[in-house]
């Protein structure tokens, strides 16, 4: 469990022995004691899995965070298996999805649900190079339908936010997009992406895009707690090291870049928003981090330290982003690099391979909550490196991929 959300107990009559009155379907905050009784938090429980042991509450400020009954007291997993049940859950309901989307029917999603979010992280292409014009003359050519209206203008979808942040390292982060789904400008895999879960999903969903271009896992988007090694008799740094100092103290470095620093920002960014709602999807309340999707490599292939150490590296991101978000559960959608043949022994090839054995993992943390989307049949040409040479058609087919894995790794496929 997060401990940033609890408050240290000043008396023993803080911790709750156990709670006698019924949970009705409109719950209220009651205060949760950790499993040694040192720690106390306020919560509203909104959902609870008596067979996995999953616990669902609402904090004060809105946000939803998910963790397992093993980190409560007795008293509060007693409780939990007395009343548990008598919740009504709140969790979005996920539909089929069909073979061709249809156009978005303009209705707005359910408010009382908590939005669905999903976070998109990468580098350039997950940021998006596809040009608009030749996408509309694709949509009226009969591709990606759900797109144009009968008017031949940009179907919106009005259950669907699209927001875009970016910032450079630790940076303060500027809004670029913050509106319902719809076509502005050059476009990313992000289409895709929201039409399938806008369609599939009974919540408000809201994809959450925070990355800039020409940055690496191995070392700008290092993620917390990757440890120093060796490559090549030279002592690669971990997360928050610099070239001088590999190990580092856990601190950013000022005014200087160390590894993870882009990690860092893009979190920083993501979190912003979440943290003002409201701002970002009007009239919502809550919400919780149900996925995350990752397009990213081009850089790392260029540099042996780094795509060797792929595999470990993303295995680390996808556990700490759950722990960022208080999001166990969520899903985990990669991509390949379109230009990449599977087979390939170059750096981008190890690249496919690493994403291809995380999402094959019998890791608990990752088995079944982890997809991958083989796109050297969705690209319609031209490399990472070089956006596709701006083909809007290879972001939209990578996008709907991903958006298929997604809703299927929801459906338990």
């Amino acid at each position: 469990m997060n401990h940033k959300h609890f408050i240290d107990v000043r008396s023993s009559s803080l911790i709750l022995a156990a709670v006698t009155s019924l949970l009705l379907v409109t719950a209220q905050a009651r205060t949760w004691t950790s499993t040694d009784g040192s720690k106390t938090f306020e919560a509203e429980l909104k959902s609870y899995d008596a067979t996995t042991g999953k616990v669902t509450v609402t904090l004060p400020n809105g946000r939803l965070m998910s963790f397992f009954q093993d980190k409560l007291s007795e008293a509060d997993i007693t409780y939990l298996k007395e009343n548990g049940s008598k919740i009504i859950g709140s969790s979005s309901r996920v539909k089929e999805l069909p073979d061709v989307l249809p156009d978005p029917d303009g209705e707005e999603a359910d408010m009382s649900k908590p939005v669905q979010v999903y976070i998109l992280l990468g580098q350039s292409n997950m940021l998006g190079f596809g040009k608009p014009g030749a996408l509309k003359t694709a949509a009226q050519g009969g591709k990606y339908p759900y797109l144009i209206d009968d008017s031949n203008e940009w179907t919106v979808r009005k259950d669907v936010r699209n927001v875009r942040v970016m910032c450079s390292g630790n940076s303060p982060a500027k809004d670029y997009i913050n509106d319902w789904m719809t076509i502005q400008g050059n476009i990313g895999p992000e289409m895709g992406i929201g039409h399938s879960l806008g369609h599939v999903t009974d919540a408000p969903v809201l994809i959450l895009k925070s990355c800039i271009g020409n940055r690496s896992l191995g070392w700008d988007l290092l993620p917390p707690g990757s440890e120093p090694y060796e490559h090549g008799g030279k002592t690669q740094p971990g997360y928050r090291g610099t070239p001088e100092d590999p190990k580092g103290n856990g601190k950013p470095v000022k005014g200087k870049w160390y590894a993870g620093c882009q990690y860092d920002g893009d979190i920083a960014a993501a979190k912003k928003v979440l943290s003002n709602l409201d701002k970002y999807y009007p009239g919502a309340k809550e919400y919780e981090v149900a996925g995350f999707f990752w397009w990213q490599g081009d850089k790392d292939m260029r540099n042996a330290a780094h795509y060797e150490r792929y595999e470990t590296n993303l295995i680390q991101l996808i556990k700490e982003l759950r722990k960022e978000f208080d999001a166990p559960d969520a899903k985990f959608v990669s991509a390949s690099l379109g230009q990449t043949k599977e087979g390939a022994k170059s750096g981008d090839g190890v690249i496919l391979d690493a994403m291809k054995a995380v999402a094959k993992s019998n890791d608990p943390e990752l088995k079944g909550k982890v997809g991958f989307v083989y796109t050297h049949p969705l690209s319609k040409g031209g490399s990472s490196s070089g956006h596709y040479r701006g083909n809007p058609e290879t972001y939209m087919n990578v996008g709907e991929a991903m958006g298929k894995a997604m809703v299927e790794l929801l459906h338990g496929k």
